[in-house]
Parts: structure tokens; C-alpha cells; sequence
């Protein structure tokens, strides 16, 4: 009921929590803002934002626009619910609950206000949710830009900024919503975030494990479900040659699951024998004393284990999947 209410009066270009608005248009438009010649950004960052709303400026907000005090007085008895960390009660007298279904509109609600008064400067930016660059022309503009803003956050909407992580750099050194941005021969380009292929990878070691006993369809499953959902997310992303490094990697970690999983020499000399190996080649891999890792090198992988093999066995690599969904 609130949406429809709120949607008209909120900024052209906030992105979270929003019908029809998603990361990758918010990612575009930064693009845009860069491409016309603003190649600085202030990287805005507001300290704990949903655990510090200030729930009287909410509510003052609020009924600015509902009438009904009923409606107020129910989303004022929301915020003061309070939460069970453990099994013990704690009183919520500031901030807004996160994962709660009312609290991205609440949340867009009160930095419209910031979105307005940035408008009014005549700035560009882009926000997502509590995710904000302001764009300049120079790192001077960026620094006044910064400067001026902060004390309207903090004294007008009752917001912390984080002085540490609030940055004004020139936009390649910008993490925005997983992504970095590029700037080459004037038009700008996305890149996957380097701290985003640290957690991916985190995640495929997670998902590949040697120790947490899946069955080998259930890790298929699963790794399939995450590399769509991931390369779905950065596709817009320039990543070719970093999933090549990527699915060469985690080809190497399968190779080594399935060594492990044959165990005694016996059984991976009978199966190296049915994926095509000589007795003698078979004889000699299935005996060795090398470990896991450096085992499935060499003769597994590029005559038994062979990307093709593993790929009709129900294995998704990342490249793969890029391709069909940027073609």
C-alpha cells in the first residue's frame, strides 16, 4: 500500500528496492555519468546504516505524506518491536530491522531526503539502497562535494558517515555494488571486483571440499545453481580471460575430488583403464605417491579427466555459461 504512494516522489536514479530497478541499471547509469566526462566518484559510505535510523525522523518523514494515523502508529510499533539475539530481548529504540519486508521502502524513504537536497546541488549519483557514489569531473570537486554533503547527513537526516571507508578517488579504484569500473580510451568499462572473486572463490573451495561427504550429483547441483546465479549477476562484467583462469582452476579441483573419491590403487587403475589409459600409464598414475593436487595433473587431465569428460558428466564451468548468456 505504501509503494504505490511513495514511488513517484523517489529519485530517477535509486535503483534498490524498487519495482522494475535493478543493480546492473544502476551499474549502467553509472557508466553513463563517467563516459560524459565525471571519472571521480565519492564513495559514500554510512556507518551501520539500517542498525542507526533515527526512528523519529522516520516517523516524521512518514507523516508527511500518510494521513492515517492508525498506518503510523502500526509502523512505529514495527520499529519498536525489538529483536531476540539469542533468547534474550533487546529493545529496539533506533534503527530499522534488517531482512524485515517494510524496511528497504522505509530505508528509501529517508535517504530520498538525501537523494532530493544532492539534486538540488545539481549533483549526479547513483544509489542502492545504502550503496552511494556521487560523480565529479575533478578529485577537488569530490572533496568539496564530500565535505559540503556531510554535514547535511549528519545534522539534518541524523545519519553517521564512515569517515574510514568514505573514500574520493578516481572511479578505477571504486567498488560499487561488486563490480570496478575501468576507464579505457575515455569509455568505461566493468570489471569484477577483485574482493568479489575472492569471496567466489571462497565459495568454490566451499562447494568442491574433499571433506563434506556430498554425493557427486548433489555437488553438481550445486555448483550449477551458483555459477548461474553468479555469472547472471556479472555478466555485464569484462571477465573472459578471468574465468578461463577460473574454470582451469576449478576443473583441477573436481580432478581432485574424483582422485580422492576412487581411494585404493586398485579402483584408479580400473577406472583410468575404462577412460582410455595404457596398462602402463594406468599402472604407473593409480601407484603414485603424489598427493591429491598434484596427482590429477598430467596424464588424468588431459587424457582421462579431459574438460569435454567432465562437462557430459553434468559439471557447469563458468566460462561456458558467460558465453551463452552474453552472446
Amino acid at each position: 500500500m505504501l509503494t504505490p504512494i511513495y514511488e513517484p516522489k523517489f529519485s530517477e536514479t535509486s535503483y534498490g528496492f524498487r519495482p522494475n530497478r535493478s543493480a546492473h541499471d544502476a551499474l549502467k547509469k553509472s557508466q553513463e555519468y563517467i563516459n560524459d566526462g565525471y571519472k571521480y566518484a565519492v564513495d559514500m559510505d554510512l556507518e551501520k546504516f539500517f542498525d542507526t535510523v533515527n526512528q523519529s525522523k522516520m516517523i516524521q518523514l512518514l507523516s508527511e505524506d500518510i494521513k492515517d494515523g492508525r498506518v503510523i502508529s502500526l509502523i512505529h510499533k514495527y520499529l519498536r518491536a525489538g529483536v531476540v539475539v539469542g533468547k534474550q530481548f533487546e529493545e529496539t529504540n533506533t534503527g530499522v530491522p534488517q531482512g524485515g519486508p517494510l524496511s528497504p521502502l522505509l530505508a528509501n524513504v529517508l535517504l530520498n531526503e538525501l537523494d532530493r537536497e544532492l539534486e538540488r546541488r545539481g549533483h549526479r549519483f547513483v544509489r542502492y539502497a545504502d550503496d552511494m557514489l556521487i560523480f565529479c569531473k575533478s578529485k577537488r570537486a569530490a572533496e568539496r562535494t564530500l565535505e559540503n554533503i556531510t554535514p547535511y547527513i549528519e545534522d539534518k537526516l541524523f545519519l553517521k558517515v564512515n569517515r574510514e571507508k568514505t573514500v574520493v578517488s578516481y572511479v578505477r579504484g571504486v567498488k560499487f555494488l561488486g563490480y570496478s569500473f575501468r576507464v579505457h580510451r575515455g569509455i568505461a568499462k566493468l570489471y569484477v571486483h577483485p574482493k568479489s572473486v575472492a569471496k567466489m572463490k571462497a565459495k568454490i573451495r566451499e562447494l568442491t571440499s574433499r571433506s563434506n561427504g556430498w554425493g557427486n550429483d548433489y555437488r553438481k547441483l550445486k555448483l550449477k545453481q551458483f555459477i548461474t546465479g553468479w555469472v547472471q549477476y556479472f555478466k555485464l562484467a569484462e571477465m573472459k580471460t578471468l574465468l578461463q583462469s577460473i574454470d582451469q582452476w576449478l576443473r583441477h579441483r573436481v580432478r581432485a575430488l574424483i582422485w580422492k573419491q576412487w581411494k585404493k590403487p586398485k579402483t584408479k587403475y580400473r577406472n583410468l583403464r575404462k577412460l582410455g589409459i595404457s596398462h602402463s600409464g594406468a599402472y604407473k598414475v593409480a601407484n603414485t605417491s603424489k598427493g591429491y593436487w598434484r596427482a590429477v595433473e598430467g596424464v588424468i587431465a588431459k587424457t582421462a579427466l579431459t574438460s569435454d569428460r567432465l562437462r557430459r558428466s553434468g559439471y557447469l564451468f563458468f566460462l561456458d555459461y558467460y558465453q551463452k548468456v552474453s552472446a
